[in-house]
């Protein structure tokens, strides 16, 4: 298999899913603003959709979307305990987290990155991003982990967007819970591998 991604971008969660799945995986960086690969190709004619990851499967199919690709891997090695049985209530409370990292933290983080997207829209994202923080810490308050008992490929797709809370100087001081599960996550070996794969540590 083969991963595109940019380092430190939403990608990061399935390289750490793919160190924690001990899964052998090509890495290739891709800068998203001229579309080109490391090597030298167009990104565009491997994802049409511009944006990372993307996943070239061993058939050379490529998978797309963060949330798919997360539980892919984890299907791939249900020895690793990513996620739970798929169909079981437990998976479904797993995507219902995913979804809620996707749409709910990820989006309103995006703003933060984009240099003309504003003051208005940069303070709308804020106060949604304060209020979906402040749910997870809350969630976080009595557990160790997103979803279960152990770690998941929702706790790896939570920690990388977390991460980017330094990058846009978001302090995540008003939610303590929230920073001592970044500081926990940080710790794991897949974690410390995949940032510094990505030139990142």
């Amino acid at each position: 298999m083969k991963l595109y991604l940019k380092p430190g971008s939403c990608a990061m969660a399935v390289h750490i899913a793919l160190e924690e799945a001990e899964l052998t995986c090509e890495i290739e960086t891709v800068d998203l603003a001229t579309k080109q690969t490391a090597s030298g190709e167009d990104y565009l004619t491997i994802n049409p959709n511009g944006y990372v990851p993307a996943l070239v499967l061993d058939d050379g199919e490529v998978m797309t979307e963060a949330v798919a690709i997360l539980l892919y891997i984890a299907s791939l090695a249900p020895e690793a305990e990513l996620a739970p049985s798929p169909g079981s209530k437990a998976y479904f409370e797993l995507l219902s987290h995913l979804v809620f990292i996707t749409t709910e933290l990820h989006k309103n983080f995006s703003p933060f990155f984009k240099p003309n997207s504003g003051e208005t829209w940069r303070g709308i994202a804020q106060k949604n991003l304060n209020a979906r923080l402040s749910l997870m810490n809350e969630h976080l308050a009595t557990r160790d982990y997103v979803a279960g008992e152990r770690f998941s490929v929702a706790d790896a797709y939570l920690f990388t967007v977390l991460s980017w809370s330094r990058v846009v100087h978001v302090s995540l001081s008003p939610w303590p819970h929230l920073e001592r599960f970044v500081a926990r996550i940080a710790e794991r070996e897949s974690v410390q591998r995949a940032m510094q794969a990505e030139g990142l540590k």
